[in-house]
């Protein structure tokens, strides 16, 4: 009899569906102490692997697929459309926004009670995060150019934080090994070409615990947004309902209309073939909410089932997490103009296009972890004069959203991969992947 193989993205979405019901079951019977002490760290766990070999996948890779290139101008070909593309892909994100939550308005629906229970409720948090955006802000324009150059590289690696500056000195790293003769260079590559692989066989690994880890994740999500009380939930999403769906369908913009098109126009890919082949990174997105952590996954997807080369996918994958948000970059421009109509302000047209390019120039510099997109709207509220304060509007159903738009940040990353692989023919057909 033969044993059937059950997909990776079934037992995620299982272990979704059961984590999301034995959060529910925990409230009602109260077992809350229980999730947080014996079903919770399993999550934690789960996370922390992912993020453990973060920096080693991302150096290694980054050194193998930049030293693999021929000569530095196929560095600098794909290093410039990639940037552009993504640039390019966060404007769309940002004015998407902009047109979905000026034309649905959701802060004028949102009472006078609300905002004052909200601002006392999350008053710790949102201080904590407007600390965090005034370091930034105080730093100067060009701080996040400084910030690319790590002063050491054992420094920067204890952080994933850090992961841009992982990346410019891999990027170094392996354009003096294409600068040197092959045969002072040739046990170097093998070295990082096995590093590679053995991390690859490391995330294979990981990812059999991923159904477990997505369970205890979403269980513990559920325990920790009701409070003891299950009814919270329903009084939570109910009152900022209208903002969360301006957000989600900007979000859905992005992944069925933005990316489809610009696939078509750019490969001959199905983009049904494309959203099954990354299916399983996205439900470990919205899993973890973070592009960094899901990194691993995103790469082997894109490698395995869209038939990117890993030259490209090890080049263009860790810089999008690093600096292509564009589910982020969405969020903040229609959180601002939300929180600007609850307060009863108009924003112009030139403000407006101030939240485009800050949100844009904000996303560069965002970590690739959860809640990082707080902080950079409290930079982006800032821009156009806001207060800062209000973010305590949206603290309430931020997780949730967050956990959406890191499905957004790795899709867009996914697809100007499959972008750059097909336009420098290093994108392999299905039968050759067959």
């Amino acid at each position: 009899m033969v044993k059937k193989h059950i997909p990776l993205h079934w037992k995620i979405i299982l272990g979704m569906v059961l984590g999301v019901g034995f959060g529910l079951l925990a409230i009602v019977l109260n077992a809350d102490q229980f999730t947080t002490h014996w079903i919770k760290p399993f999550g934690t766990i789960f996370i922390n692997l992912l993020k453990l070999i973060a920096v080693p996948l991302v150096f290694a890779s980054l050194i193998k697929g930049v030293a693999s290139l021929s000569d530095i101008s196929s560095l600098s070909r794909i290093g410039s459309r990639t940037i552009a593309l993504y640039l390019v892909s966060t404007v769309l994100a940002v004015t998407t926004g902009l047109l979905i939550v000026n034309t649905l308005q959701p802060g004028n629906f949102f009472s006078e009670e609300k905002r004052i229970e909200f601002k006392e409720k999350y008053a710790s948090k949102t201080e904590a995060k407007m600390e965090a955006a005034a370091q930034v802000s105080d730093q100067g324009p060009l701080q996040f150019l400084v910030d690319i150059v790590p002063q050491n590289i054992m420094d920067a690696s204890s952080n994933n934080k850090n992961m841009l500056q992982i990346i410019f000195f891999a990027i170094l790293f392996g354009l003096t090994m294409i600068m040197l003769p092959d045969e002072k260079t040739v046990y170097v590559k093998g070295f990082f070409e096995g590093i590679n692989e053995i991390i690859l066989k490391i995330v294979d690994l990981i990812m059999k615990m991923a159904p477990y880890g997505v369970f205890a994740l979403l269980a513990s999500l559920m325990v920790d947004f009701s409070d003891g009380d299950v009814h919270n939930l329903v009084e939570l999403f109910s009152a900022l309902g209208l903002y969360s769906l301006a957000v989600i369908l900007g979000l859905f913009i992005m992944i069925l209309v933005v990316y489809p098109v610009v696939l078509k126009l750019f490969t001959k890919m199905s983009y049904v073939k494309f959203f099954k082949s990354i299916m399983p990174a996205q439900l470990l997105a919205f899993s973890t909410s973070s592009s960094a952590a899901t990194l691993p996954v995103t790469m082997e997807c894109c490698e395995d089932h869209l038939g990117v080369s890993k030259e490209v996918s090890s080049f263009v994958l860790p810089l999008g997490a690093t600096i292509n948000m564009d589910g982020t970059s969405l969020y903040q421009a229609v959180a601002a103009v939300f929180i600007a109509q609850a307060f009863g302000v108009d924003l112009g047209l030139s403000q407006q296009l101030t939240i485009v390019l800050t949100a844009t120039l904000a996303s560069i510099g965002a970590a690739a972890v959860p809640g990082a997109g707080l902080v950079m709207l409290v930079i982006v509220l800032g821009s156009v004069g806001m207060d800062p304060e209000g973010v305590a509007l949206i603290f309430a159903v931020d997780r949730i959203l967050d956990m959406l738009r890191t499905v957004v940040n790795v899709t867009g990353d996914a697809t100007v991969a499959t972008v750059i692989a097909s336009t420098e023919g290093e994108l392999r057909s299905f039968s050759e992947m067959d």
